[in-house]
């Protein structure tokens, strides 16, 4: 029985059965269980940060979990304090951090948080954003303004109000004395990778400190360098109340965080929540060597070498190119992204059909100038493929 329909009789059919089977990694190339080859540009969704079995990563790991590689939060050990001190050395702002193992656990801790400072002031309802994503959990999912994957499973336990992403006049009007917080995506990455327009992270800002709302940055996929800077809210000159973070952080390993700035940090109380596996030594020692290894200066020559080899694609089925970094989408003229990704596979790269019209393209933060070169030579001939 082949491994597609093994995993088709084992596992619940919530992703379908994935087009690809893939046995190994190194760097940015993949193979599969039939052998072929791959570059891998979606990066196991932005998450691969230094690719497939980077040395450093693999050291860090294998010592680590040959030292100690559980503890439960029922006693501390040195990796999660170093990497906890690391994120807030690289945010120069004073702040609290919790672990967590995955996004949408650092988003409910950030919820949390939230609704303890709603009760606290007297608040009572949350504004987000319309196509936002925030995680398939209760609590994460009531704050994820996407109702294809959201309205099967509601009512909700909270009051969330939506507004379009980008519209600051809609914000303020939403945004009253009675809101606990906003939650945010500085760049929303599932409705497409869609930045904001310019100044709008700003005005939010404004927004919550004139009305006592906390600012929720969600930097799921867009921390640690994928833009270009270790933060994306840092680009705008914006420090939230809370910032979630995930994917990149633990280059392939689970693990997630929430860090409360100020007063925000400290309204956690004792016991108010946990996680067994939040904050794991070897989940730790991967994300201090993902920091110690995540090269800025490189990020952002490769972004400016993919995104303006893109720009300078003329197809018909290319409408344009959107996000920050190395973390874009190519915008189709045509909803047609199903065709490219399939295309792509077949010519030996892995992009993601992200939305019908928008393909993603997330590369691991250390491909190179020759992988970007030969993947924008093949581009076209994908495009033509996706079109016929």
């Amino acid at each position: 029985m082949s491994l597609y329909k093994r995993f088709e009789t084992a596992f619940m059919p919530n992703y379908g059965v994935p087009p690809v089977a893939l046995a190994r990694g190194e760097g940015t190339r993949v193979w599969d269980v039939d052998g072929n080859e791959y570059l891998d540009f979606i990066g196991g969704i932005a998450t691969s940060s230094l690719g497939h079995a980077h040395p450093a990563l693999v050291e860090a790991v294998s010592k680590q979990v040959a030292t100690i590689a559980h503890t439960s939060n029922l006693f501390l050990h040195e990796p999660e304090v170093l990497l906890a001190e690391k994120l807030l050395t690289l945010l120069n702002a004073p702040g609290k951090v919790f672990f967590a193992n995955s996004g949408t656990e650092a988003n409910e801790a950030a919820y949390k948080l939230a609704v303890k400072y709603g009760k606290r002031e007297g608040r009572s309802y949350f504004v987000a954003a319309e196509n936002g994503f925030h995680g398939r959990t209760i609590g994460a999912l009531s704050l994820t303004g996407k109702p294809s994957i959201r309205d099967q499973f509601g009512p909700f336990p909270i009051d969330v109000r939506f507004v379009p992403y980008g519209d600051a006049t809609a914000l303020k009007e939403a945004v009253t004395g009675d809101c606990i917080a906003v939650f945010l995506e500085p760049t929303q990455g599932e409705a497409g990778v869609v930045p904001p327009p310019e100044g709008y992270f700003e005005a939010a800002r404004e927004i919550c400190d004139s009305t006592g709302a906390l600012l929720v940055a969600d930097e799921i996929q867009s921390a640690i360098g994928r833009t270009g800077h270790w933060f994306a809210h840092q680009a705008d000159g914006v420090t939230p109340d809370i910032l979630t973070l995930a994917k990149g952080l633990g280059g392939g390993l689970p693990i997630g965080a929430c860090i409360g700035f100020g007063d925000a940090g400290k309204l956690f109380a004792k016991g108010d929540h946990g996680s067994t596996f939040g904050g794991n030594p070897v989940a730790c020692a991967a994300a201090l060597a993902v920091l110690d290894n995540v090269d800025l200066d490189h990020v952002r020559s490769a972004s400016a070498r993919l995104r303006s080899g893109l720009e300078s694609i003329r197809h018909p089925l290319l409408k344009g190119v959107r996000g920050r970094g190395l973390w874009l989408a190519t915008v189709l003229s045509e909803p047609r992204s199903a065709e490219v990704q399939s295309a792509a596979q077949s010519a030996g790269f892995l992009v993601n059909a992200l939305q019908p019209d928008a393909v993603r393209i997330a590369p691991p933060l250390v491909v190179t100038a020759e992988e970007i070169d030969k993947f924008l030579a093949t581009y076209p001939a994908i495009l033509s493929e996706a079109a016929k």
